[in-house]
């Protein structure tokens, strides 16, 4: 039996046809969203064709399409407006996300426009009046980081078209609720959670065991998008494909808000998130990290 990349690859795979058709084999390009018995591509139209395993014939890894920069300036201002923090505010081409110094993301300053270190200098300072230190989040290709600077945490930013699941059983709301928060865990003020810029937020429940959180908003060349953020599964309720219904409810539900395309933003190391956004379409689009601001001055 011909061996498979992983899920999530995007791969070239031959397979053979039915008796009946005109010729044995033809050739499928797209990304690996199952790997089981019934093989699943996930093409770049947003086609899913499924081949039985036992008709793979050859497959060979091919690299990803090249993303332009614009695309990822593009999602990465879509992204910084779906996490704004409490307070935020535009300086030269930068957002300044201020949030009660909870999270990296909602206390960080994304370069959108960035155009000299100079500015630096004034991100820093905003920061100190908050008391904070300046916490820059660094897309690929909108800040080239010195040789030899310390980063942390590095995100794999993936993205998707939605295509509507129909998922019906998870319940959504404007805002968290006591048993939302419960289920959360994690000590999170709730207006850092609400906030949103130019955009709606909602908050999905499943099973009383699953949830999570979906921003809306809109890049600047018109695309509008939906940030999955903040899932979180019981310990007891896990493997279930609980995690998976939650996030197609959510995407379900942005997609009725005008929503067309789809990102997350997770940890490299965690490999479970990562097959699990894989499986749904999600595509790695670019990486990003946090750097000190007081490294790079």
């Amino acid at each position: 039996m011909t061996e498979l990349p992983a899920v999530g690859t995007r791969v070239s795979l031959r397979y053979r046809l039915p008796t009946d058709s005109d010729r044995p084999f033809t050739d499928v390009v797209g990304h690996i969203v199952d790997a089981g018995p019934v093989v699943r591509i996930h093409t770049r139209r947003g086609d899913v064709v499924d081949v039985a395993r036992e008709d793979v014939v050859a497959v060979r890894a091919v690299p990803e399409m090249p993303v332009r920069t614009g695309e990822i300036r593009n999602l990465e201002h879509a992204a910084a407006l779906g996490w704004p923090g409490t307070e935020h505010q535009w300086l030269d081409g930068w957002l300044l996300r201020h949030g009660q110094g909870v999270t990296r993301r909602a206390n960080s300053a994304v370069p959108l426009r960035f155009s000299s270190f100079s500015e630096i200098a004034k991100v820093a300072d905003w920061y100190a009046e908050r008391g904070l230190p300046a916490l820059v989040s660094a897309p690929d290709r909108l800040l080239r980081l010195p040789d030899g600077v310390p980063t942390d945490a590095e995100n794999l930013v993936m993205a998707t078209d939605i295509a509507v699941t129909g998922v019906t059983d998870a319940a959504v709301s404007a805002s968290p609720d006591d048993r939302w928060l419960a289920l959360y865990r994690r000590d999170v003020p709730v207006d850092v959670l609400t906030a949103v810029v130019d955009g709606v937020v909602g908050f999905g429940e499943l099973a009383g065991a699953a949830v999570g959180r979906v921003a809306v908003t809109d890049a600047p060349d018109g695309t509008r998008w939906a940030g999955v953020s903040a899932v979180h599964v019981s310990e007891d309720a896990r493997r279930q494909g609980l995690a998976r219904r939650l996030c197609a409810g959510l995407l379900d539900w942005a997609h009725g808000r005008g929503a067309t395309r789809a990102y997350v933003q997770v940890v490299v190391e965690n490999t479970a998130a990562r097959a699990l956004y894989a499986s749904m379409g999600f595509r790695v689009h670019h990486h990003s990290r946090y750097v000190r601001a007081q490294d790079l001055l």
